[in-house]
C-alpha cells in the first residue's frame, strides 16, 4: 500500500502506476450513484457495461458480444460473454469471484429503477422500459424491452449507472457497497483512505486482450489523490507526482496555454498537451412561452431581435479573450463539436456580422436600437465575463443589456420556473447521441430539459421520426433539420462549443481523449523517457 499512495511513477520501482488527483473527492463508487464526473472515472475503471462506446463515440460490444432488435423497435436481445469473471472478494464463496451471467445484469438494471435504491439514474428508464422489461432468458441471454422505440437506448446502456455489479456483494455490504465496489472491470478495489488517496489495483482474472492477444490492463494500479487546491494539482504534477491532470488551474493556464490555445514553446517536451471537443455547449437561453406575462413585456418575443443579439456577439475574440481559445466559436447548431451528426459544422448558425445585426434591429422598428427598452440577462457567477462581454458587444449596435448575477442554484430555480427571460445556460450530454440535445426542445418535456418552453409541432414531428428511425445516416439528417429550425427560431443562442485540456506525462501512451471526457485505463501504459 505504501508504495502506491504517495509517490509518482518516476519512484514506483517496476510498477506501472497511474495516479491523478480528485480535487472535487469521490463521493461513492456504487455505479447507481455515478452521477458526476469525480465517481464515474474510477467506477469506469472498476466495472463493466453490456456495450461500450469507443474512441469515437461508437457503440461497441464489451459485456455483450452481439445484439439483436426486433422489426417493432422494442426488443433488444443482447448474448453476453462467457468468459467474464466477478473481481475476486469475501462477498463470494472463499473469496473467488465467479462467473458473471444474464441474471446479474437483469440484477443490475432492475437496482437502477427500484425506489429503494434511491439511484440517481433512475431517469434513464423512465417512461422507457416495458414492465418487468430487464430480465435474463437464460445464463447468456438478457432482453430489454421497451415501451415504446428510443433508439439512444444502446447509448443510454453505456452509462456508468449501468455497469453490471455483482449482487452477492450488494447483499454483503448493502449501504457500504459504494466503499466496497465489486465488478468485472479491469481494476479492482484496494483501499480507501478518506480524504488522502483511493487505490485500485489490476484485476488479473480480467477478460479483455490487445489486438496482439495480451491481456489487459497494462497498468499495475491507478492511484487517485484528493488534493483540493488545484494550483497544488499542477505543482504535483509538474514534479511528475501526476501522470495526467484534466483542465488547468487559471492561474497557470496564460503561462502554459497561448491565447491561440497551443502549448507554449518552453513547455514542449516536458508536457504533452492535449485539446479536444467536450460534448458541452454553451449558451443563451430565451423563454418563448407567449402566456407568459415575462414575455409578453420582453422585447425578445420578437426574432429579429433575438437574432440581432445573435449576430452581435464576436464569438472568435470571446474565445481568445476569456478562454484561451479553449472551445469553438459556435457558429452551427446547438449540437456540438465531437458528436458524430455534426450539426457543429453543417447546420447554419450566427456568425459575427455587424450589418445584419443592424439591419434586424432597423427591421423590427429599433434603428440603431433607438427606443429598444433594456433586457435584463440572468447569469451564474462562472459566466459573469462571458455576459459582461456579450453586453459590451451588443451595445455596440444599440442593444443595452444589464447583467444580472446570481448563484448558480439561484438561476437553476429561476429557468425551471420559467422566472428568466434571458439567461446563460450550460447543457452537457448525458449520452452521445444528439437526441439529448433535441430533447431539450421537444414540447412535451417540462423544464429541465425544456428551459425556453419552445413548442413547435413541426420539430416535435421530427423528433418522433427520429426516435424511429435505425438508419444512423437518415437519424442524423432528422437531427440536423430539426437544429436548422432551433436556430432559425432562435429561442437559443449558442456561444461556444466546449473542449477539454489534458496535460500528460511525455511518457504516457495509451490514454486517448473522447468527447465525454471519461478516463479509461484499461490499454494505458508507460515508457521510459530518455
Amino acid at each position: 500500500m505504501g508504495l502506491l499512495a504517495g509517490c509518482g511513477q518516476q519512484r514506483s520501482r517496476d510498477l506501472q502506476v497511474f495516479y491523478y488527483n480528485e480535487a472535487r473527492g469521490v463521493a461513492t463508487l456504487d455505479p447507481a450513484m455515478a452521477k458526476s464526473q469525480s465517481v464515474m472515472w474510477p467506477i469506469h475503471q472498476i466495472f463493466n457495461t453490456l456495450v461500450v462506446l469507443d474512441d469515437h463515440l461508437n457503440v461497441q460490444p464489451s459485456l455483450a458480444t452481439h445484439w439483436q432488435i426486433s422489426a417493432d423497435n422494442l426488443t433488444y436481445t443482447f448474448y453476453l460473454r462467457s468468459d467474464v469473471y466477478f473481481q475476486d472478494d469475501p462477498a463470494f464463496k472463499a473469496g473467488r469471484g465467479r462467473k458473471m451471467t444474464a441474471f446479474d445484469v437483469a440484477f443490475s438494471l432492475n437496482r437502477i429503477i427500484n425506489p429503494a435504491t434511491a439511484s440517481t439514474g433512475a431517469w434513464i428508464f423512465n417512461d422507457r422500459l416495458a414492465p418487468g422489461g430487464c430480465k435474463a432468458l437464460n445464463d447468456s441471454v438478457f432482453e430489454l424491452k421497451l415501451v415504446r422505440p428510443f433508439h439512444p437506448i444502446l447509448n443510454i446502456l453505456t452509462m456508468d449507472y449501468c455497469s453490471v455489479v455483482a449482487p452477492e456483494a450488494v447483499s454483503s455490504y448493502g449501504k457500504d457497497f459504494g466503499r466496497h465496489p465489486v465488478g468485472t472491470g479491469p481494476f479492482g478495489f484496494k483501499y480507501w483512505d478518506e480524504g488522502q488517496s483511493l487505490v485500485l489495483t489490476k484485476n488479473r482474472h480480467y477478460w479483455e486482450k490487445d489486438s496482439l492477444g495480451r491481456a489487459l490492463p497494462y497498468l499495475d494500479a491507478v492511484s487517485i489523490s484528493f488534493y483540493s487546491n488545484k494550483a497544488t494539482e499542477f505543482l504535483k504534477f509538474r514534479q511528475h507526482n501526476l501522470s495526467f491532470i484534466n483542465d488547468i488551474d487559471p492561474a497557470f493556464k496564460d503561462e502554459v496555454i497561448s491565447k491561440a490555445g497551443k502549448l507554449r514553446e518552453k513547455w514542449k517536451g516536458i508536457i504533452h498537451m492535449e485539446k479536444h471537443p467536450y460534448l458541452n455547449v454553451e449558451y443563451l437561453g430565451i423563454l418563448m412561452d407567449p402566456k407568459n406575462p415575462l414575455v409578453q413585456g420582453s422585447p425578445l418575443k420578437d426574432k429579429r431581435i433575438r437574432q440581432a443579439i445573435a449576430y452581435a456577439i464576436p464569438k472568435k475574440q470571446l474565445m481568445m479573450y476569456l478562454r484561451n481559445s479553449i472551445g469553438l466559436p459556435a457558429t452551427g447548431g446547438f449540437v456540438p463539436d465531437g458528436m458524430p451528426s455534426r450539426n457543429a459544422q453543417l447546420v447554419k448558425g450566427f456568425s459575427f456580422n455587424m450589418d445584419k445585426s443592424l439591419a434586424l434591429l432597423k427591421q423590427a422598428g429599433y434603428p440603431g436600437g433607438k427606443g429598444l427598452p433594456a433586457i435584463k440577462l440572468s447569469t451564474a457567477p462562472e459566466n459573469a465575463d462571458i455576459a459582461s462581454f456579450i453586453a459590451r458587444q451588443a451595445d455596440n449596435v444599440g442593444i443595452h443589456i444589464d447583467v444580472e448575477v446570481s448563484q448558480k442554484s439561484m438561476i437553476l430555480q429561476q429557468t425551471a420556473k420559467s422566472e428568466a427571460v434571458f439567461f446563460i445556460g450550460t447543457w452537457i450530454a448525458d449520452y452521445p447521441d444528439p437526441e439529448n440535445y433535441m430533447a431539450f426542445f421537444n414540447s412535451k418535456n417540462p423544464a429541465p430539459p425544456n428551459y425556453t418552453r419552445f413548442n413547435n409541432k413541426e420539430f416535435d414531428r421530427l423528433y418522433q421520426a427520429a426516435l424511429l428511425e435505425n438508419v444512423d445516416s437518415l437519424r442524423y439528417g432528422l437531427y440536423r433539420q430539426m437544429d436548422q429550425l432551433v436556430m432559425d427560431e432562435t429561442p437559443v443562442i449558442p456561444i461556444y462549443y466546449d473542449e477539454v485540456i489534458w496535460l500528460m506525462q511525455p511518457g504516457l501512451r495509451g490514454f486517448n481523449p473522447n468527447a465525454l471526457n471519461m478516463v479509461q485505463l484499461k490499454k494505458a501504459y508507460f515508457v521510459k523517457q530518455p
